[in-house]
């Protein structure tokens, strides 16, 4: 018989006083505390299963986690961090779980608590979850300066004091139900998809980390979140939100959700006490600074250290910047975005500062997002003007780095830089031709989110040269070129704006007291109902003719300041001529490259210059100064 070793009486007493010591500190921390559960919902059937739900509060040392309610649902917790206030909880639900109120008990050795956690019913796909596609004309706005639908959520107790029009880095008022009240005017104007600047709630405070002009500002913005799973409450609240998407349904108004997962606000809890000790990449205290030296991305040469710096920068250098390489950071973000796909019925998202984020995570999450919304497509921000470096991140290739991304769509900046210098500033024009003649770098250029005007940049307007007559040509080509076509607030009646606090201006007409409403013929200027009536007409013609939207782009002529191009489907084509010179130009180019026969008999439908017809394939035209055509196969007589 074998006598079992007695433990030597010391490592007893060391045994002994280590468990008191945790008793004590059990003892000392009182009951436990739950303050948020993320995400607070699901629903049965989705693809994503267990789903893994972040509790944050105090005294979560040893806990334990049980669903209880009506049944379907379980729960285990996979880890709690050092100081106690977060724990991971994987919360399996059965397909068949009845939709409702459930609770997540935590236990401790000091007490118990819950939280609440509901099971929705999954929304249905009809009309639903749409995606964008080149028959889509996008518009961006941002919520808090479009229109100001409920003053009663302006200076909100939580938030006090930043509030203030006067203010132009404050919050201004406006908010959703400012956006409900103004689709009749969007879908008057041609637009089918709407991109809302980001609604997540950001920091009730004056910000005194990032200082404008000397002074605090605010994330009225929308871009520097502190509640990834809240709406921002100066802009109303989840169930506005939802009004929203379904009220831009039934319009035939999609709905863009502006996600940002590259970094998260200077006032986040998570900054001061990370879920992980590699939640972010570094610490407040410790960090690097973003160099933005993005071209040393695809750079064999560069020094290691410029890409990490670039891409685990901190961004602006307050923004703390999420490391998608923690296998617990990256599950939470994937998760956020489905969960406001999911419960929200929106239909496509923009993501932000696309690059800065490794294309290993992108490949996980663009996939999260196609398995359980398979026509729901991403553009993802990469403001650069080299189409060698843009074209690098859509998806639909294996690029050098071993991976696709999976990334559908881009904004097309490459596009955006010569096409503002040429309309508004009255440069080479060839120079857009000469651009668009790299498409063949990009999987799918037809797809590419075009834009001559951004949040993010001065407005068109205030370009040095910028006329209204050049505007007009600005839209007469972003309505009719390949890709997506998008318009941002207020170009459509030519506002001005030189730098970022000016170019993200309210919206006139769209706040109480407004001195006129340019949401209305009678509160427009003459310039403005001009720039207005041409875009619409134009927008109007884009829907009406198919070779518009979906037709190949075919260069005919491109001179130093004219510009020929047709659009050619199997069942039609469109010429589109552009002279973007102070003079008149005539213009010979041939049409049979367009698909049109060669005694073609044309209608101008600008009715700039009236029907015109080719004689042996060649079509002879003269435009006036700082005008456009667009011809179709006139009507017979």
């Amino acid at each position: 018989m074998n006598t079992p070793r007695r433990a030597p009486l010391h490592r007893v007493v060391i045994l002994v006083a280590l468990s008191l010591f945790a008793a004590s500190v059990a003892s000392a921390q009182g009951a436990p505390e739950v303050s948020k559960a993320e995400p607070p919902s699901w629903w049965a059937g989705s693809t994503l299963n267990p789903v893994r739900v972040l509790l944050r509060g105090r005294n979560l040392t040893g806990a334990r986690v049980e669903a209880v309610g009506a049944g379907g649902v379980r729960a285990e917790v996979t880890r709690t961090n050092a100081a106690g206030t977060y724990v991971f909880v994987d919360v399996l639900i059965d397909p068949r779980a009845a939709p409702g109120a459930r609770r997540l008990r935590v236990t401790t050795a000091q007490g118990t608590t819950e939280t609440p956690f509901e099971i929705l019913p999954p929304l249905s796909r009809a009309g639903r979850f749409q995606g964008f596609s080149p028959d889509d004309l996008i518009y961006m706005l941002m919520i808090d300066r479009f229109g100001d639908g409920d003053a009663s959520n302006n200076d909100p107790a939580q938030s006090r004091g930043i509030y203030d029009r006067n203010n132009k880095f404050y919050y201004h008022g406006g908010d959703l139900q400012g956006v409900i009240n103004r689709l009749p005017y969007l879908k008057d104007l041609g637009v089918t998809a709407v991109w809302l600047s980001p609604w997540y709630d950001n920091y009730d405070r004056p910000n005194e980390i990032e200082l404008k002009e000397g002074r605090p500002s605010t994330g009225f913005h929308g871009y520097n979140a502190q509640d990834f799973y809240t709406v921002d409450e100066h802009f109303g609240t989840l169930a506005k939100l939802r009004e929203l998407i379904e009220e831009a349904h039934k319009q035939g108004i999609k709905i863009i959700q502006d996600s940002v997962v590259n970094h998260t606000g200077p006032y986040h809890p998570w900054v001061a006490d990370q879920p992980t000790p590699t939640w972010f990449n570094g610490t407040r205290e410790r960090h690097l600074a973003n160099v933005f030296e993005t071209w040393a991305l695809h750079d064999p040469r560069a020094d290691p250290q410029i890409k990490r710096a670039t891409m685990e920068g901190w961004f602006l250098d307050f923004l703390p910047d999420f490391n998608q390489n923690d296998e617990e950071t990256k599950r939470y973000l994937i998760q956020n975005t489905l969960w406001w796909i999911g419960v929200t019925g929106l239909d496509a998202i923009r993501e932000d500062t696309w690059q800065y984020v490794p294309n290993s995570f992108w490949k996980e999450w663009t996939a999260a997002i196609k398995r359980e919304f398979p026509q729901v497509r991403v553009f993802g921000e990469v403001k650069d003007g080299d189409a060698v470096h843009v074209s690098f991140f859509q998806g639909g290739r294996v690029r050098f780095d071993g991976v696709d991304s999976g990334l559908d769509s881009l904004l097309d900046f490459p596009l955006f830089y010569p096409a503002r210098h040429a309309f508004a500033s009255g440069k080479p024009v060839k120079e857009v031709a000469q651009l668009l003649a790299k498409d063949w770098l990009y999987t799918n250029p037809d797809l590419l989110v075009t834009l001559i005007g951004s949040h993010d940049d001065g407005r068109f307007m205030s370009e040095q040269g910028a006329t209204v007559a050049g505007l007009k040509l600005a839209h007469t080509f972003l309505l009719t070129t390949r890709g997506v076509p998008q318009i941002y607030y207020g170009d459509e009646i030519a506002m001005p704006g030189a730098d970022e606090p000016a170019t993200r201006q309210d919206f006139p007409g769209g706040f109480p007291n407004d001195a006129r409403n340019a949401f209305t013929r009678a509160g427009r200027t003459p310039a403005e109902q001009d720039i207005f009536e041409h875009t619409r007409r134009v927008a109007r013609l884009r829907a009406e003719l198919e070779p518009l939207r979906r037709g190949t782009l075919v260069t005919l002529r491109a001179d130093t300041h004219q510009y020929v191009y047709a659009r050619v489907t199997e069942r039609g084509s469109v010429i589109v001529a552009i002279n973007n010179e102070g003079n008149p130009a005539t213009l010979e180019f041939n049409v049979t490259a367009a698909n049109f026969a060669p005694d073609a008999r044309l209608d101008d439908r600008l009715d700039t210059i009236g029907n015109v017809r080719a004689q042996g394939g060649v079509l002879k035209i003269t435009l006036p100064p700082r005008s456009a055509s667009i011809l179709t196969t006139a009507p017979a007589r």
